[in-house]
Formats: C-alpha cells, structure tokens, sequence
C-alpha cells in the first residue's frame, strides 16, 4: 500500500489532485477534515481545549467556538502552540486509524494523506510526498477573484506559510498547478500511474 502525502500551500490546487486522484480510486484521508473531527463534542481533545483555554471557547450548543478560540489563538504563539499539541496528536491518531483501515481492507489501496503541513509530521512515515506547485502570485490572484478575499488579507495568508522553496524541497513529486486545469488534471492522471504501478 503505497502512503503518500499531498500538500500545498493555500490555493494551490492541492484539492483539486485529491479529487482527481480519487476518482481513480485513490483512498484520500483528508487531515483538515480530521482536525473538524476531533475537536467534536465528545472528543477528547475538545475537552482538553477547553480545559487550557477556558469555557468561553465553548459555544452554548457544547460546540467548539472557533471564532473565540481564534481570538486567543491569533497573535500568540505560545497559545498556538498550545492549540497545536492537542489537536495535531489527535489527528495523527485519527488519520493512523484511516490508514490502517485502508490497508486492511485492500492490502494494494494507494492512500493519499491530504495534508497543508508536512512538518506536522515525520516524512520518513511517507512512500512519497507530491507537492501542489504553484506561484504565489497566482495564488494570491485565486484567493482574490475565487474566494474574494481582500488582496492585503490574501497576501498575509501566503507569507505565513511555509516557503515555495522550502515546499519544493520537501517534494518527490512536484505538481505544476500554476496553469490550467486541464494542466493539473494531465499532471494528476500521469501521477496516478505512476502510483497504480507501484500499487
């Protein structure tokens, strides 16, 4: 069962190639939708949440109040850090359990880990790391006309990531997202060969 991680900046297409991917057949463990997951009423990590960061970043109806906790968060990186050590082994755990259920349910599934941080992570974990590869700029512009986000918040959003180089270093595979869709879609399709051999 070859394991390969995808990540990528924020707009960079990252989402796009997982979709593709899974519509070969691909089994895709999406780690933002993990980290929603466990901080759900009833997990552990949501009472931990509340126990470092008070009941007012609870919301009435017992749910997580993203935007209270958001407040604490944004500015502070120790809080952050805080943040990070409950949820990110809370997430490891959970997209482990993923995995594990993949593999055994078919031994030659290609599981791909959606993932914005690689180094939340142990790459040596991966068969693979595939990166969504594409300009800043371009980025920005998406975020901009797509998402319409402000151009100033769009470009706060890019800096604070990990570098396109540092991004890139990390690659065995490198996806070029910068142009068309129909680009990406090619790319993905001769990525998924590769993967269905080793498979």
């Amino acid at each position: 069962m070859p394991l390969i991680a995808l990540t990528g900046g924020i707009a960079s297409g990252k989402s796009t190639i997982a979709r593709r991917l899974a519509q070969h057949g691909a089994v895709v463990v999406d780690a933002d939708r993990l980290s929603r997951e466990v901080v759900e009423p009833g997990e552990p990590a949501l009472d931990a949440i509340r126990e470092a960061f008070g009941p007012g970043v609870i919301a009435e109806d017992g749910r997580l109040d993203r935007a209270a906790l958001g407040a604490i968060v944004f500015g502070d990186s120790a809080a952050r850090h805080r943040l990070n050590g409950i949820v990110h082994p809370a997430v490891i755990q959970r997209s482990q359990e993923q995995f594990r259920a993949a593999l055994e349910q078919d031994p030659g599934a290609v599981v791909i880990y959606d993932v914005p941080l690689i180094d939340a992570r142990g790459i040596g974990e991966f068969d693979g790391i595939v990166v969504a590869d594409a300009p800043a700029e371009v980025r920005i512009r998406r975020l901009v006309e797509l998402r319409g986000m402000a151009e100033a918040d769009a470009r706060a959003r890019v800096a604070a990531q990990l570098s396109d180089a540092d991004r890139r270093a990390l690659a065995t595979e490198l996806i070029d997202t910068g142009g068309s869709l129909r680009h990406t879609v090619e790319q993905t399709d001769g990525l998924w060969e590769r993967l269905a051999t080793r498979s």
